[in-house]
């Protein structure tokens, strides 16, 4: 039998759809600091006032934009996610930093999967974090996006950097009810992160919602 594949919900602006996730069987639940670009960002009082109540074994993240562990430490301190989500390519020396800072926080850097040369970066990374989750943003060049694009990207990829990793790993970028069995079967990760899949017009959809969750049960 194997193993069951974890469910993140991102972009969690409000506790009722915290509420909402987690009765849909949730895993985990992200938070978008305001300054990343992409929808659903919240203010620290609101990620403050979610972290607080949400009961254990949901695991809450905090997704910010600080490039520094000390400014990290900091926010995740206002904050008080148990994760942090590493949006950019940084620094490693700085998640160093970050893990003697706030030892007891999780840490998972994002990997802006834009071809092959992703699994370039697993021995930079692999050393100071828990796990990795694969996205389709493009942290470089003039138009910058680290997360929240909707997209898919080359799952070919991500299968080969499940395998070559011994951290966890979560998929995410584009999935949907329809495309995440496939995305699954091809790839095999220990979890799926999803946002816009599960929202209409910037909420989160219970109906989307319950059915995205039933197709990674069938998965």
């Amino acid at each position: 039998m194997s193993a069951r594949t974890r469910v993140k919900i991102c972009c969690i602006s409000s506790l009722a759809e915290a509420e909402m996730a987690i009765a849909a069987g949730a895993d985990a639940l992200g938070m978008v600091a305001a300054s990343p670009p992409g929808s659903g960002a919240a203010d620290d009082a609101t990620i403050r006032a979610i972290t607080a109540e949400v009961p254990p074994p949901v695991a809450t993240f905090l997704l910010s934009s600080h490039l520094t562990g000390l400014a990290m430490a900091d926010h995740l301190r206002h904050c008080g996610a148990g994760t942090i989500q590493i949006v950019d390519h940084i620094d490693p020396s700085e998640i160093a930093i970050l893990a003697v800072a706030m030892p007891a926080v999780r840490r998972v850097q994002v990997i802006h999967v834009e071809g092959p040369s992703a699994l370039e970066l697993i021995p930079r990374y692999e050393p100071y974090v828990h796990a990795f989750l694969l996205d389709s943003g493009k942290p470089g060049g003039t138009m910058r996006e680290l997360g929240g694009t909707g997209r898919t990207h080359d799952w070919e990829v991500s299968c080969a950097f499940v395998q070559a990793t011994r951290r966890p790993v979560f998929l995410a970028g584009g999935l949907t009810e329809a495309n995440v069995g496939e995305a699954i079967a091809r790839v095999r990760p220990f979890g799926v992160d999803l946002c816009s899949g599960v929202r209409t017009d910037g909420r989160l959809d219970p109906v989307k919602l319950e059915a995205f969750m039933a197709a990674v049960r069938a998965a």
